[in-house]
């Protein structure tokens, strides 16, 4: 049985090994990943056994568990403050964005942002005096971000890089273009300034629908005579002909590519 689970910590979704007879959405569990232990949520349990990270389930978490994290998260948020002193100290060009121990207090990770890369030595070195445990400066990207700090989207909900997506794909202009969106970026960029993540998520029924349609300004030939497209309805998979003197008609195409229906 493979289960998915939420490493709050990391803010990462992974795969889980479960030798449990039962385990339901939304318990909290304790488990060992890279050689570290951390507490995470399970998100689901329907989840096929090929997918499976080198992730082990230790344990449902106790009550003990629960309140040792919230120690952990306690200390982390006291280290995030002393690092952010020591950034100021040595003169960092460097946003510092979270400081979080693993559960078993082996690694004390912190994330931030940078314009250019930072020569930290100095900080590191004086971190692991102060903390006695593996220090990790880990500098991420724009988007990584903002998955970190979270924020609510143009639909209103809460971003699906903070919510849900497992890896950062890649999101390209030709998906917006697919989809006939005016490219304005206030309209298809997110909070972090990128592309939408949510263009990927239709971009291949758009493409499927797109097939055997002309593109606006083709001239195509129809049981009426020849005229000019002037407007494509991709989801409807229709468009519109100008054949002169105000005379447009509209053509649907009645199947996909496939042979299915629309």
């Amino acid at each position: 049985m493979v289960v998915q689970a939420k490493i709050e910590s990391k803010k990462q979704h992974i795969y889980v090994e479960c030798n449990l007879n039962k385990l339901n959405k939304n318990d909290i569990i304790i488990l060992k990943y890279n050689g570290l232990e951390y507490i995470g949520t399970v998100t689901n349990v329907n989840v096929p056994d090929s997918r499976k990270d080198d992730a082990k389930l230790i344990r449902v978490a106790t009550k003990k568990d629960i309140k040792n994290n919230l120690f952990n998260i306690r200390d982390a948020n006291k280290a995030f403050r002393k690092c952010r002193g020591l950034i100021k100290k040595y003169n960092l060009d460097m946003r510092l964005l979270s400081a979080t121990y693993s559960y078993d207090r082996k690694q004390l990770l912190f994330q931030y942002v940078a314009d250019e890369r930072v020569d930290f030595r100095m900080l590191a070195k004086d971190l692991a005096n102060i903390y006695r445990t593996r220090i990790e400066l880990r500098q991420i990207g724009i988007r990584d971000k903002a998955s970190i700090v979270s924020g609510l989207g143009m639909c209103g909900r809460e971003l699906c890089c903070a919510k849900f997506l497992d890896n950062m794909d890649t999101i390209s202009i030709n998906m917006a273009k697919n989809q006939h969106l005016a490219l304005n970026p206030s309209k298809i960029n997110g909070c972090c300034g990128r592309l939408l993540c949510c263009l990927n998520y239709e971009d291949e029924t758009y493409k499927q629908y797109a097939k055997d349609l002309p593109n606006v300004g083709d001239e195509v030939e129809t049981e009426h005579g020849k005229g000019k497209v002037i407007n494509v309805n991709i989801l409807k998979r229709s468009y519109n002909v100008d054949l002169g003197d105000n005379n447009i008609i509209e053509i649907e195409l009645d199947k996909l590519p496939d042979g299915s229906s629309t």
